[in-house]
């Protein structure tokens, strides 16, 4: 059996312009090599599974290939890289000041990555200040952290600090479509946008969602696939379950809510996913926040239809219901109880008004 590689690392990128969703940053760095004014410390902070660390090896490895002194074999003498959550005493910050004094015996930087480096103790900050406010003309710190506001603003004021964003929805499911076809692996594209969804920027997390879903599926990924890994109800579960309301079938739709619960399916996070599928109804009746609607093209376009069946009061009048459960959920001594009266004043909003027309007739 031959021994399988996560695509996190497959695919981890080489080079400044496959770094997915960073430009901001990789366009900074190369221009500052390339002018000669990179800082000396520097610090990378934002979320995780963003491209920090893979940034900090890039950069590295760039800053001594710019003057061709190193090797693409020799690079990796002149990087040292620590990781402060498991060492974080002021020996481990000691042993690498030792190490900074000494000039690289190739090339002519030595670079020192230090991830999550807010998990320093106080004593090593204090003990590494000195040095990163006067490194050796040989010597780049490159920081990285998911929480800057637990470094030292002594520590803060000594780097130059890059902040990295959560990856944007479309790039995540880009990336994935390039992965997917290089592995030939069969995807339908609203699975992908589901997963790049629930990576919530991290393109680590999506990654590894779909590594996952890849082996689960046979590499055939699927929407209902990908619902059923991640345990999400399908968005087509909540449009069959709103046409069953619009047509007033009360008995329909709580036999649909009972066949979710016995899937295992939490009540009260439904009924908060029902309310926002009646707010994604809402946007979908205009152009102008068709685009709020976060789910994949094929969905929105499903989400269009149903919508237009709805006048725009009666899914406020939805949304009002679905939020009035969900805060009374917990609180509640019956709390299915709760969903199935939301679930019957839904089914309830159309036969109201057709009561209002007949009258009016």
């Amino acid at each position: 059996m031959e021994n399988f590689i996560v695509s996190a690392r497959k695919y981890r990128p080489q080079e400044f312009d496959t770094v997915v969703g960073q430009s901001h940053i990789t366009d900074t760095l190369e221009h500052a090599i390339e002018e000669s004014q990179l800082a000396q410390a520097l610090l990378f902070c934002g979320p995780r599974g963003v491209g920090k660390t893979t940034c900090a090896r890039i950069l590295a490895r760039k800053i001594n290939e710019k003057d061709g002194s190193v090797s693409e074999d020799g690079f990796a003498y002149n990087i040292y890289e620590l990781d402060a959550a498991s060492n974080n005493s002021v020996d481990d910050i000691r042993e690498l000041i030792d190490q900074v004094r000494f000039a690289p015996q190739v090339g002519k930087y030595k670079v020192y990555i230090i991830d999550e480096v807010h998990m320093l103790s106080s004593a090593a900050f204090n003990a590494f200040l000195k040095t990163l406010e006067e490194p050796p003309a040989h010597a780049i710190f490159i920081l990285a952290t998911t929480e800057k506001h637990k470094i030292i603003p002594t520590i803060l004021s000594r780097c130059q600090i890059y902040d990295f964003k959560r990856i944007t929805i479309e790039d995540i499911q880009g990336h994935l479509r390039n992965i997917a076809q290089k592995e030939n692996i069969q995807y339908e594209d609203d699975a992908l946008y589901l997963i790049a969804q629930k990576a919530d920027g991290a393109l680590r997390d999506a990654l590894s969602i779909f590594d996952r879903l890849s082996t689960f599926s046979q590499k055939n990924i699927t929407l209902a696939k990908a619902a059923e890994v991640l345990n999400i109800l399908d968005y087509d579960q909540y449009l069959k379950i709103v046409d069953l309301a619009k047509e007033n079938k009360i008995p329909e739709v709580l036999t649909v809510f009972n066949d979710i619960v016995k899937k295992g399916f939490d009540p009260h996070i439904f009924v908060a996913g029902l309310g926002n599928h009646f707010r994604d109804l809402m946007m979908a009746q205009n152009t102008s926040t068709i685009d709020l609607i976060e789910v994949g093209e094929k969905t929105k376009s499903k989400f269009v239809e149903q919508g237009q069946k709805w006048t725009a009061q009666q899914l406020i009048d939805g949304i009002e219901i679905c939020n009035h459960a969900d805060i009374n959920y917990k609180n509640s001594k019956n709390p299915r109880l709760t969903v199935e009266i939301a679930l019957m004043q839904l089914a309830s909003l159309t036969a109201n008004s057709d009561v209002t027309k007949k009258k009016n007739s």
